[in-house]
């Protein structure tokens, strides 16, 4: 660990995704190292805060005393509530996004699974929202949703680019929650994006704005679109699909219906597809579509973001800076979450990353910083590490061909919403893809 005032600034073993250096390099750049050493030091304040994503229902001060637990014999602060406050304050947001910035994008891996897909990074765009503290300074920013179970708080919308194979985040963008995804998706694609990827993305993203900017950074797209959009019939291709056009650029299309059985019953549904991979020969149609279902994967990333590191808790900070700078705190720990798990199960050869539970990795995080252990490397590289080693000894199923209601499930009340009577139970289902190959309409 490090000595004097700085022995404090550690996360456990996650410490090796953000090292002393890495953290004293982004104050260096935006200009927040201390000028003199007192208990709280720059470096140690932005430990806390990406502890305080770790053990987020607690308080800064007893975030602080698991962050000292392990520090047996030596002489540690015990800062107030309120001198921990002035640091974050102090510290400010820039050095959070400046870290974030070093951490994000898909973890190095191997291109096993639906990490790469005939050679193209398979990602997805979404968005979600974030509840944020009832505030003066907060509401001048942010606004409240017209209704829900949460609607009492006001709101910020997160938008991210994921890896669909890792679940890591390659970037993302927030802001208050009424400015729209499409508003926020154009300059977060051009930045996320390069060649030799793909972004699926559900209906609300297929606007012109937003395939033009995918289109111009040499990504390639698959994108749900709406039935009644108008697209011509250039030219109907074996495989069902057919080639046309969006505002210019050469897309293909793909129309499908996707029937799901339980013992329940039955459920059809259409799909129609856009995409810029116009070989139907390298990229078959029936594939298109069953890549399209990783999509979901992003939602999955939120739920661990939410439901697993939030606990359905609302963020912290009572300003707007204050929430910027937690936004990108809790963005960075969830990135070396998701780092540690991949280094994990790439060691491991046919062992996709999505078998790794995410609560073990985080509780075993947490167990790690308690303890104040393996915070710096060994001189024998080790990528699995404790809770490597732990995520790999209690890795889930595969996973299974399931059908489960899209319904929000509050577990932090005791107390059932109001009016709703959902059936909540998970059914085994089969899954039968048809493309649908219309007739070609007459030559003009």
């Amino acid at each position: 660990m490090a000595e004097g005032a700085f022995a404090p600034g550690h996360l456990g073993e996650l410490t090796q995704h953000v090292p002393f250096e890495m953290v004293d390099a982004v104050l260096t750049e935006t200009g927040k190292t201390q000028v003199r050493v007192r208990d709280l030091p720059s470096r140690v304040v932005v430990y806390l805060l990406l502890a305080g994503c770790l053990f987020n229902d607690r308080g800064y001060g007893q975030v602080w005393h698991r962050m000292v637990a392990g520090l047996h014999g030596l002489a540690v602060a015990a800062p107030t509530a309120a001198a921990l406050t002035q640091a974050r304050v102090r510290l400010g947001a820039a050095p959070l996004k400046a870290l974030f910035d070093l951490v994000r994008g898909p973890a190095a891996t191997s291109t096993r699974g639906w990490v790469c897909w005939r050679g193209l990074l398979v990602t997805a765009i979404d968005g979600t929202t974030l509840s944020v503290p009832d505030t003066a300074t907060n509401l001048a920013v942010f606004t409240k949703k017209a209704s829900g179970n949460t609607g009492s708080y006001p709101h910020l919308r997160l938008l991210a680019v994921v890896c669909c194979g890792t679940r890591t985040v390659i970037d993302a963008v927030f802001g208050p929650s009424g400015i729209g995804e499409t508003s926020y998706a154009p300059a977060l694609l051009t930045r996320a994006l390069r060649a030799g990827m793909i972004v699926l993305a559900d209906r609300g993203f297929a606007t012109n704005d937003i395939i033009t900017a995918i289109t111009s950074t040499g990504a390639d797209l698959l994108i749900r679109c709406k039935t009644n959009r108008k697209l011509p019939t250039l030219h109907r291709l074996a495989d069902g699909s057919y080639l046309s056009h969006w505002m210019g650029t050469p897309v293909r299309v793909i129309e499908a219906e996707i029937t799901i059985a339980t013992r329940d019953g039955r459920r059809t549904g259409s799909y129609r597809l856009v995409t810029t991979l116009l070989d139907p020969h390298t990229y078959p149609a029936f594939d298109l579509v069953t890549l399209y279902h990783q999509r979901w994967e992003i939602e999955t990333a939120y739920l661990e973001l939410k439901s697993t590191i939030l606990g359905g808790h609302i963020l912290r900070a009572r300003t707007p800076e204050g929430i910027t700078q937690e936004v990108y705190a809790l963005l960075t720990t969830y990135q070396i979450l998701r780092q540690a798990i991949t280094d994990a199960t790439d060691t491991r050869p046919g062992t996709d990353p999505d078998r790794a539970s995410f609560t073990i990795t985080l509780n075993a995080a947490r167990d790690q910083l308690v303890q104040a252990a393996g915070i710096i490397a060994d001189t024998v590289t080790d990528l699995v590490g404790h809770i490597g080693r732990l995520v790999l000894a209690n890795l889930l199923p595969k996973r299974r061909t399931r059908l489960s209601p899209r319904a929000v499930k509050r577990a932090t009340s005791r107390y059932p919403a109001k009016g709703l009577n959902i059936n909540r139970t998970t059914y085994k289902a089969t899954i039968t893809i048809n493309i649908t190959a219309l007739t070609p309409p007459p030559p003009p």
